[in-house]
């Protein structure tokens, strides 16, 4: 198609003097001077609000916080603001800060906090707080820390949708610096020790590695010789310990575990094993004496020694006691809520919101294929109410059996009368705390940072048959309220 448009040379590019914009005189001053003075009040303002105005509407300082150790919570007139280190602003006046760790005495402080006006966002004023902050009983500490530890490893392994905390090596690192006296270094490392039956997977296992180096070199980082005293503690502690080899093997994964599993060592620690539990299949039993408390018959045991099962075999020793032949039936637990009634069902609201009782606390409910007699025993009994029956119990027992308390089975006193043919149909609470590793060395009551469930033994009838017996061990939370689960008091002598 030709090309229509015009030559350039025809285009009109004249701009017509109508069209030209005329700034007229203002106040009798020319359009140059005003529009100069106008240029100047907008860029005034712009420096008024970008130096002047955040240091006049919001005076303050940032306050920089370091601590050691590192982590403490840093509040500013009771306000949770960061974690140490940090810098935060803080406004203008007198502010009291107050940095807190667990586990470490509080530090606080009253401090007159000033302000800068002029470029307060480009050049704030800046106050340096470094605390270092100490505690008083690094022992409780760490127990502390331990605590949170051994909950943690109930979790199982650490997957890509969460991660478990350092817990025990963070404890190390900041509490390491406390332990220079011996007795509290000894105290520290005895709750590492009883931490250790715990450890049932890797990342327990790093975290108690860790905690180790630490500890032996006070928190700080280890030398080589620290690292070589570390190495000898560990190969000391798993050559005096029978059943660590089958633990590393159990927890390790891959070439490790293969070596650890075809070592000599290993081999030889399952031979003593299955020598050990071959020597301890004779049938255990009582004296034949038997007692009646409240309607309930206790039979005697004298104690002795015996081959204790769980995750590795070995020796252990029950002293004189009693134990109910049944678990508790209907008619002696309606007895006790006669004289208790806030442990009463309908009070399970109450209960649960105080932390003793979960949603299903005493709902026996007649299962298909529940064996015959079953539902005559109370299940659906949390650990904390079985403890209170046994309460209830012990107070008619001053005149009729003084000298003796009633209390939950530990888990020595259960086994040892199980195998001597005490049977039920349900698991069945005991006094003892759950440890994984039951069969490592418990160490001080004083270093146990306890465990967040409590053992159940024996299984339930709902059970398959394999997983029933007195050798079944497991463990629930002390509030659960499980069908399956009921108990049986043992009548002892008081413990001091």
């Amino acid at each position: 198609m030709p090309d229509k448009r015009p030559p350039l040379e025809e285009i009109d590019t004249t701009i017509l003097e109508e069209d030209k914009i005329r700034f007229k005189p203002f106040l009798g001053l020319r359009p140059g001077v005003y529009l100069a003075a106008l240029y100047g009040f907008i860029i005034l303002i712009i420096l008024f609000f970008i130096f002047l105005y955040p240091g006049l509407s919001n005076p303050g300082s940032i306050l920089e916080v370091k601590t050691e150790p590192y982590g403490a919570a840093v509040r500013v007139d009771g306000v949770y603001q960061d974690a140490a280190p940090c810098g935060i602003f803080v406004r203008k006046g007198r502010r009291s800060v107050e940095i807190t760790l667990p586990g470490f005495s509080p530090w606080r402080s009253e401090l007159e906090i000033p302000g800068r006006v002029l470029g307060s966002v480009f050049f704030p004023l800046k106050i340096r707080v470094n605390a270092e902050l100490v505690s008083a009983d690094p022992v409780k500490a760490f127990t502390v820390e331990a605590g949170s530890f051994a909950a943690w490893t109930f979790t199982g392994e650490p997957t890509a949708a969460y991660q478990t905390p350092l817990s025990l090596s963070e404890g190390a690192y900041r509490l390491g610096p406390g332990a220079s006296n011996p007795e509290v270094l000894a105290g520290m490392k005895g709750t590492l020790a009883v931490s250790v039956r715990f450890g049932v997977t890797r990342s327990s296992l790093r975290d108690l590695l860790r905690a180790k180096f630490l500890l032996d070199n006070l928190g700080l980082s280890p030398s080589p010789a620290t690292l070589l005293g570390s190495l000898e503690d560990i190969l000391g502690y798993l050559g005096e310990n029978p059943g660590t080899a089958a633990w590393l093997a159990d927890v390790l994964q891959g070439p490790g575990a293969s070596e650890i599993a075809g070592s000599e060592w290993y081999q030889k620690e399952a031979d003593a094993a299955a020598s050990l539990a071959a020597g301890g299949r004779t049938r255990l039993s009582g004296s034949g004496a038997a007692v009646a408390v409240r309607g309930m018959k206790f039979l005697e045991f004298t104690g002795g020694s015996f081959v204790q099962t769980g995750a590795f075999p070995r020796q252990a020793r029950a002293g004189r006691f009693y134990i109910a032949e049944t678990a508790i039936t209907r008619e002696v637990w309606d007895a006790f809520l006669r004289d208790k009634p806030a442990w009463n069902q309908e009070n399970t609201g109450t209960l649960t919101s105080q932390g003793l009782v979960t949603a299903e606390y005493l709902k026996n409910e007649d299962f298909p294929g529940a064996p015959e007699g079953s539902l005559s025993a109370v299940s659906g009994v949390s650990w904390y109410a079985a403890e209170a029956f046994c309460e209830w119990l012990s107070a008619g027992l001053q005149q009729e059996l003084p000298g003796l308390e009633a209390r939950l089975p530990t888990e020595t006193e259960w086994e040892y009368a199980a195998k001597s043919g005490i049977a039920g149909k349900y698991w069945e609470w005991c006094k003892t705390p759950y440890a994984p590793l039951d069969f490592l060395p418990p160490g001080p009551e004083a270093s146990d940072p306890g465990s967040p469930e409590k053992v159940v033994r024996g299984g339930a009838w709902i059970n398959p048959s394999g997983s029933v017996g007195p050798e079944i061990r497991g463990s629930l939370p002390p509030d659960s309220c499980s069908p399956f689960v009921s108990f049986r008091p043992v009548l002892a002598p008081k413990e001091e």
